[in-house]
């Protein structure tokens, strides 16, 4: 190791249980969501909502979030591949000729768990599950939720985005200099920029302003504001670090000069000032 340049080679596995493995980015998952229960409760219990109603959200939340995420990546980013494997979509194999699945019963699959995510698809679904989750469960309103919501999933990508460096995927361009991460596992011996850590950190600092506003300030009772201050901000990371990030495919070869990733990112932006100035004027 010299000064800022890091060698990165981290088994990707957390545990093993028998045939079956748990992935350091599934248990990041786990803490993400666990920490995001724990937050809600706190807030719900803040404002006197019935902590009733948080089961129900969490599992709404939890499915908008890993189908809207698996279809993000499916659509955005690689319908080359899936068009042709579509079992692929939602179960968690691919194939693979020399395994077998199930102690040998299913020869020519593998176990590989959801490693295809895109974060647009995720903020799709939950935004998605949330109309459908408000229209069974009527308090407040859906703006009211959602600039309640975006707190826990602000620090919930902080965790995602580190799995992803232990997975050592969404990897950063060279930096041709001494500065960087070096991902062993990946056979390269050429420092990069890690674009995780620094989507991470951007994160973590977004979920800090979010939680001093909700707690600090009154701003929690513009319904919306919190909202939009929160899609702005995350898309507005995600269309930065992109400049330093190796494409992940997906049209920017039809569209210019941007990526997908920032392609996608823009009207997010857009919504959330319009939710910001809708938030105010009201």
């Amino acid at each position: 190791m010299t000064f800022l340049k890091i060698d990165w080679s981290p088994n990707e596995i957390f545990l093993n249980l028998g045939p079956l493995a748990i992935h350091w980015y599934s248990v990041m998952f786990i803490i993400a969501f666990s920490l995001g229960y724990y937050i809600i409760k706190k807030i719900y219990l803040n404002e006197n909502k019935s902590i009733e109603l948080i089961e129900p959200l969490f599992i709404y939340t939890v499915l908008g979030t890993l189908i809207g995420a698996r279809l993000g990546e499916v659509f955005f980013y690689n319908w080359d591949y899936f068009q042709n494997n579509l079992i692929e979509i939602f179960l968690p194999i691919k194939k693979d000729i020399s395994s077998s699945l199930l102690f040998g019963i299913i020869d020519g699959w593998k176990f590989v768990g959801y490693r295809g995510l895109a974060s647009h698809g995720a903020t799709i679904g939950i935004i998605i599950s949330m109309f459908i989750y408000k229209s069974k469960f009527k308090y407040d309103s859906v703006l009211w939720i959602f600039d309640r919501i975006v707190i826990p999933i602000a620090i919930g990508g902080m965790f995602v985005r580190i799995g992803n460096f232990f997975n050592s995927e969404i990897v950063g361009n060279y930096t041709e200099s001494n500065f960087g991460v070096v991902f062993i596992n990946r056979g390269e011996i050429f420092p990069r920029h890690p674009a995780q850590l620094y989507e991470a950190m951007g994160y973590l600092l977004l979920f800090v302003l979010l939680w001093q506003l909700y707690w600090k300030t009154n701003f929690k009772n513009d319904k919306g504001f919190l909202f939009g201050l929160f899609l702005i901000c995350l898309f507005s990371i995600r269309v930065l670090v992109e400049y330093v990030k190796v494409s992940q495919g997906g049209f920017e070869d039809y569209l210019g000069f941007l990526s997908t990733g920032q392609w996608l990112s823009i009207p997010f932006i857009l919504i959330g000032i319009f939710f910001m100035l809708r938030s105010k004027k009201a």
